[in-house]
């Protein structure tokens, strides 16, 4: 995975942010627990997190992101500045080649790198979806990403609200490169 990846994805995702309305905040997401105020909320507070983790070698705790209400302010400012930091700390001499202690374990920073490119891809098709919106995600991307996700993904795999995605679907033979990759993160394309 690569730090273009990366920027390509947020930019993808920050196009269909940016045409997201208050009066769709109540609305449902392909993640049934979220709506769409919680969506973005996770979409800008992953976009601030990823650097922050980057920069410290560490998930941050207390994680100042944590509870933040992102959609109540310029959640599309507080996107550009996450999104900006997370480029620069993952471009940094050496970034990834660094070991990252996350919730989840010791992961190697390049690791990282594609579980967050994959986060807001994901998350940035997820608020296309519920708001009406298509995603423009680079074909190689996606199929990068479908590589990547499929080392591990399956170990994440549980009910909606506890494991990070569901059970793979069959997307059909025709499905884009982006429907592929959701549908293999349990999301119906």
């Amino acid at each position: 995975m690569s730090t273009e990846a990366l920027e390509r994805a947020f930019a993808a995702t920050r196009a269909v942010l940016s045409n997201v309305k208050e009066d769709q905040f109540g609305d449902a997401t392909p993640c049934a627990s979220w709506t769409v105020r919680n969506l973005v909320n996770h979409i800008v507070e992953g976009a601030n997190w990823f650097a922050l983790c980057v920069e410290a070698g560490a998930a941050p705790d207390p994680d100042p992101t944590h509870g933040v209400d992102y959609a109540a302010g310029d959640f599309l400012q507080s996107y550009d500045d996450g999104a900006a930091a997370s480029m620069a700390a993952f471009g940094a001499p050496g970034a990834l080649d660094r070991i990252i202690a996350l919730p989840f374990g010791e992961t190697p920073a390049g690791v990282f790198l594609g579980i967050a490119t994959n986060d807001v891809v994901a998350h940035g098709w997820d608020l296309a979806t519920a708001t009406g919106q298509t995603i423009d995600v680079d074909p190689v991307v996606a199929t990068d990403l479908l590589a990547h996700m499929s080392n591990f993904a399956d170990a994440l795999r549980g009910p909606d609200g506890q494991g990070a995605f569901g059970p793979a679907i069959d997307p059909g033979p025709d499905a884009s490169p982006v429907d592929r990759l959701v549908a293999y993160l349990g999301r119906r394309p």
